[in-house]
């Protein structure tokens, strides 16, 4: 089974700051993949170069198999992209804009759009400028719907929506994504969005990719310890604890190791240790212990 989306040794510089070094990925059919990272470590540009809006300094990224700067008008009507702010062309009014987004996509589903613009409780000659941001969101994800694309890019889905229609967004689009069997490449400021949707899960630092696993195994496997220790400093040297910091009077720890393997590590490390306690994480929590908090 071929990738929808292929990232390989992707080098890129904004002036002579580096972003990435040799980043490589790939997006199998019918996954859902989130994107994490910190402000500044590249999430946005990366979506860049996927939709062939900006060049790598080196490597290649593939969608369907063409490369990035090379999409066929066939490859980029099979892709529904979602950039930050949601939705263009403000000066239309709802029946405006599906005509004219329909022109462009051969496959366009015009009652998918009217089904979800339903719950709005907006008329059809309503303009988009004159609504809230949740509902242009919806009106976003519409016209992603209506487009029937086998790729959904979306950037940030979430930004600038309240609760409600955050919720609204997410059980529509995880719906629609399992009842049509759609590949997504997805980011998301709102992590606790990202654990409702996603199968697998990037996590990316400042030039690398920290960790790209499924969002299960790290769900199920990733623990924070909390335990208590007259040590100044601990600095285990085998790579398996995350952010070992004190905190207060106490210390605490991140891994996918055992309770058991913990204590022997910090043991290993010359960390006298007690009490030692083990905590399940959200994505959230999990994501924090990975990257750290500053």
């Amino acid at each position: 089974m071929n990738a929808i989306i292929q990232c390989e040794n992707i080098t890129h510089y904004y002036g002579n700051r580096l972003i990435y070094e040799n980043l490589n990925f790939e997006v199998m059919p019918g996954k859902i993949l989130g994107l994490l990272g910190k402000n500044g470590t590249g999430k946005t540009t990366i979506i860049n170069i996927l939709t062939g809006f900006l060049k790598p300094r080196a490597g290649v990224c593939r969608i369907f198999g063409e490369a990035m700067e090379r999409l066929t008008p066939a490859a980029k009507s099979r892709i529904g992209l979602l950039l930050e702010g949601h939705i263009q062309h403000t000066y239309f009014n709802i029946e405006q804009i599906e005509k004219f987004y329909s022109r462009f996509f051969p496959k366009w589903k015009r009652e998918a759009y009217y089904e979800l613009l339903k719950r709005l409780q907006v008329t059809s000659t309503q303009k988009i400028s004159a609504m809230s941001c949740g509902q242009r969101s919806q009106v976003a994800l519409g016209l992603l719907f209506a487009q029937d694309p086998d790729l959904l890019i979306l950037d940030d889905f979430s930004m600038g929506l309240d609760p409600g229609y955050r919720r609204l967004f997410v059980e529509y689009l995880r719906e629609y994504i399992t009842a049509e069997n759609k590949t997504v490449f997805l980011t998301s400021h709102i992590i606790q969005d990202m654990e409702q949707l996603i199968d697998d899960c990037i996590i990316m630092d400042y030039g690398r990719i920290l960790l790209h696993e499924p969002a299960a195994h790290i769900l199920n496997h990733f623990r924070r310890f909390r335990f208590t220790s007259d040590a100044d400093e601990i600095a285990p040297a085998d790579g398996t604890l995350w952010h070992t910091e004190k905190v207060g009077n106490n210390w605490e720890t991140y891994s996918f190791a055992s309770a058991a393997d913990v204590q022997r590590t910090l043991a290993d490390g010359g960390a006298a240790v007690s009490g030692l306690a083990e905590e399940r994480l959200s994505l959230e929590d999990a994501f924090i212990g990975l990257t750290g908090k500053y």
